[in-house]
């Protein structure tokens, strides 16, 4: 079913700008622009994602907060968005305009031209463009996207293909200059006679100068980044791993440059060139953010995916005229045609047709769903076999699919609680490495045996490059964005990112009953004729004078015989009476249905029946008996079905060792049946609306309890906000959908096991990747530094320190990714019939 909820953050929250950021390379970058950002005045909330290369700000006026960005060294990605516009016919119209354009968080200018019906408006937030419209048309006037800004997600594809491309070609040249270089420092260490051969071509000092070439090109070509960047930063007070690998390389360029054109400044016996270690390091690391670059876009596939699966033209029926649009111009209330094997544009209300639709990309359900008059479809799904015609209901930004594209994107962007020790961590880091270079440095050149100086100069560049912030800053995003793009594939949607952690720590989870646990609509499970009556004639006739009644059981009871292909008669003397039943006249016989009281007061004895009904109420089903002409003609038993899919859910969260407890307004009879069906632990019956949350907290103690409430309707609200992970089912209630942090979307109770078991898997990878970085650099820095030296000798090489560091970035990447392969908990068949009966 398609989710009818306005997917936004639950209460009423300030603004959030979401900016991306240009130039953030590790963890201390992130610590700076959030420090930055959080001075603005009016600011109370930054949030920084290294990953994602955006920031989520709150509050603050855009201008000042892309200032302070800049003034921290780095670059808001401004977008530029030109935007065609009608209905103005003087310059107050003008003013206007820009009024309302200006007033859209994340817009930095905005500026209007009359001649040419044309507003060109820099924007902090790339994904504003549609809240840019709105303003416009609330001013009163017409707006529509122009050129390549109009698709912000496109532009910021495209940012990072032309990252990855431009960082490919910077490998290129390092790895063409450091090659040769390689060849003239190392080659001939490792081969006399290639030593020997390379003298009687060049003398030594002419091969020092070609090498000071190649690592000039290499350092101040594809290395010159690291200068640009480090540079400032460093000067700034603020050093962040650009400032460390510009100190390292740069230290042993500049050595090696005295070393060669002014030997005589250097003690003696300590003129070494190392121009291959600066080169080698610009190059390797380079390779890492490369890697970095790629696999940063692979962790934000499943948004690539989302953004595929929309349609980019519509066929519309307009007056009469059949024509085709882009999906952008279709309105509320467009007659749309979808064609076999045609994409859905946007959400409506199929009016003419019948087909399958796969639904698959978006609910995350295998089996294609049938669709016919009355049938609900969804933008970005896939027509399959026959023509519909549906209504467009929501178009834009209130799609299902752009509901939901906005939700993974600030699920992705969400930094969890287990972030706050890195980010205190980080905040520090590139600061104590450089003194601990410092330190090691000058131990070396006091303590250490002779050349002291290059034993000094080679161990403290490599505590330098051998420090990796970069993997620190990745751990916990990168997870976080596979994580919650693989749920999203799953039709799980996370709203509050957060959520991932809480949901991994509950030990109870809750389900509302009816709508949740249950289909939430009555259906007929039996129907047992009384001796010398016919089953079919007694249904017909039952459901021929229920025809005229609204109540949920006569609706079954109607819904039943048509199931059954039934024909109706027509109805006469229609008598309702509240809490017993129903009389009428079909076809000349009186007919009664309704309770046992409603019998007895038409003095019909009911007691033929007395034994079934009792055993039919034990199992939580509601019997209604049947009289026609003053007899008992039979008996129908109408119940809600528990879903397909919920006695499967349940057990597996009863592996997964959870206290499963149900809440419900019902009474206590019906609600400890299905809990028998099912093996829940406990029930909580015959609760308010009001005292669902109060259950909720009760269940969460004195707080060490961790509780999940799982549920739909409006009255499962409170109870969603006060549990610690709310989950909606996604064909419930707008307001129980804000409430909660997980959604979902087809409402399949199995979702909820994998969405733990995600949980789990998710905060089990931020863990690793958390204990490799963290140890990478407890283990690798001393290393460097020289701490094993005095005890076997060993020292590590500037070069080798380049390659663990690059290495360590990618491999944290590559665990985050593995979440990729996540399956779900696997769905046990279900024992028994699949539609189990419930209650009415």
């Amino acid at each position: 079913m398609a989710m009818q909820a306005t997917l936004e953050p639950r209460g009423n929250q300030t603004s959030v700008l979401d900016i991306p950021v240009d130039g953030m390379t590790c963890a201390s970058c992130v610590g700076r622009v959030e420090k930055a950002i959080a001075a603005v005045p009016g600011v109370t909330r930054a949030q920084v994602n290294l990953a994602t290369g955006r920031a989520q700000v709150a509050g603050g006026d855009a201008t000042a907060i892309a200032a302070a960005i800049r003034a921290a060294g780095y670059e808001p990605a401004e977008t530029e968005v030109n935007l065609s516009i009608t209905g103005m016919t003087c310059a107050s119209c003008v003013g206007r305009v820009e009024k309302a354009l200006r007033g859209v968080p994340g817009v930095l200018a905005a500026n209007v031209n009359l001649a040419t019906e044309r507003a060109t408006v820099q924007l902090a937030d790339p994904t504003a463009v549609l809240a840019l419209i709105a303003a416009i048309a609330a001013a009163g006037y017409q707006a529509e996207p122009l050129g390549a800004s109009a698709n912000p997600r496109a532009d910021m594809q495209e940012r990072r293909e032309a990252e990855q491309s431009e960082l490919g070609r910077a490998v290129v040249i390092a790895a063409l200059a450091t090659l040769p270089l390689m060849v003239i420092e190392m080659g001939p260490h490792l081969s006399e006679t290639f030593h020997h051969w390379l003298l009687g071509i060049a003398d030594i000092f002419t091969l020092k100068v070609t090498a000071f070439a190649l690592a000039s090109i290499v350092l101040f070509w594809p290395g010159l980044r690291f200068f640009l960047k480090g540079g400032p930063a460093l000067l700034r007070g603020a050093p962040d791993m650009n400032a460390l690998v510009m100190i390292g390389a740069g230290a042993a360029y500049l050595y090696s440059a005295v070393a060669t054109f002014r030997p005589g400044w250097l003690p003696e016996g300590t003129a070494h060139t190392y121009f291959e270690t600066g080169a080698v390091i610009v190059t390797l690391i380079l390779l890492g953010r490369w890697f970095e670059a790629r696999a940063k876009g692979r962790t934000s596939a499943a948004i690539s995916r989302l953004v595929t699966l929309q349609a980019r033209t519509a066929r519309v029926l307009r007056d009469g005229i059949e024509s085709e649009i882009a999906v952008e111009e279709v309105r509320v209330g467009d007659l749309v045609l979808v064609r076999p094997g045609e994409k859905v544009p946007v959400d409506g209300e199929v009016v003419e047709g019948s087909s399958y639709v796969d639904e698959s990309m978006v609910t995350g359900e295998p089996a294609p769903a049938h669709k016919s008059a009355g049938a609900s479809v969804i933008g970005g799904t896939i027509n399959r076999n026959g023509a519909l015609r549906f209504r467009a209901e929501k178009v834009g930004a209130d799609t299902l699919l752009a509901q939901i594209l906005r939700m993974v994107e600030a699920a992705q962007g969400a930094k969890l609680p287990i972030q706050a020790l890195v980010d205190r961590v980080t905040n520090w880091f590139v600061p104590a490495v450089i003194l601990v270079s410092a330190i090691t440095f000058a131990a070396w050149l006091y303590f250490g045996p002779s050349p002291a100086l290059t034993y000094a100069l080679v161990n403290a560049v490599a505590v330098l490059i051998v420090a990796c912030p970069c993997a620190m800053g990745l751990a916990t995003p990168t997870s976080i964005m596979v994580g919650t793009g693989k749920a999203a594939e799953l039709g799980i949607l996370f709203r509050q990112g957060a959520a991932l952690q809480s949901l991994s720590g509950i030990s109870t989870i809750a389900f509302d009953k009816t709508g949740t646990l249950t289909k939430g609509t009555p259906e007929v499970t039996q129907v047992v004729a009384a001796a010398g009556f016919d089953e079919t004639e007694t249904l017909r006739l039952a459901a021929s004078a229920e025809s005229a009644s609204e109540h949920p059981s006569a609706e079954a009871i109607v819904d039943e015989a048509a199931r059954r292909g039934l024909t109706l008669a027509t109805t006469s003397d229609f008598q309702a009476e509240p809490g017993m039943g129903i009389e009428a006249t079909v076809e000349g016989r009186r007919v009664a249905v309704g309770s046992k009281r409603l019998m007895r007061r038409l003095g019909i004895d009911p007691d033929g029946f007395a034994a079934r009904a009792e055993a039919l109420a034990r199992e939580g089903q509601s019997p209604l008996y049947a009289a026609i002409d003053g007899k008992l003609a039979g008996l129908i038993a109408v119940a809600d079905q528990i879903k397909p899919g919920t006695p499967a859910a349940v057990e597996s969260l009863r592996r997964l060792g959870l206290r499963i407890v149900m809440v419900t307004g019902d009474n206590r009879g019906t609600a400890e049946a299905i809990a028998r069906r099912l093996g829940i632990d406990e029930v909580r019956a015959e609760a308010l609306p009001t005292e669902k949350a109060r259950i909720v907290a009760d269940l969460q103690g004195d707080g060490s309890r961790r509780v999940a409430f799982v549920g739909d309707g409006i009255n499962d609200a409170p109870a969603l906000a006060q549990a610690d992970v709310g989950i909606a089912m996604g064909a419930g209630t707008d307001i129980a959908i804000e409430s909660a942090d997980i959604v979902l979307i087809s409402g399949d109770l199995r979702h909820v096991p994998e969405a733990i078991a995600l949980s789990k898997a998710t905060m089990t990878n931020i863990r690793q990747n958390l204990g490799w970085a963290f140890g990478y650099n407890v283990l690798l820095i001393p290393v460097a530094a020289g701490l094993l030296y005095p005890l076997w000798g060993v020292l590590m090489s500037p070069v080798f320190a380049s390659f663990a560091m690059a290495f360590s970035s990618v491999s944290v990447l590559a665990n985050a990714l593995r979440l990729k392969r996540f399956t779900g908990q696997p769905r046990t068949e279900e024992s028994g019939p699949a539609n189990v009966p419930a209650t009415a």
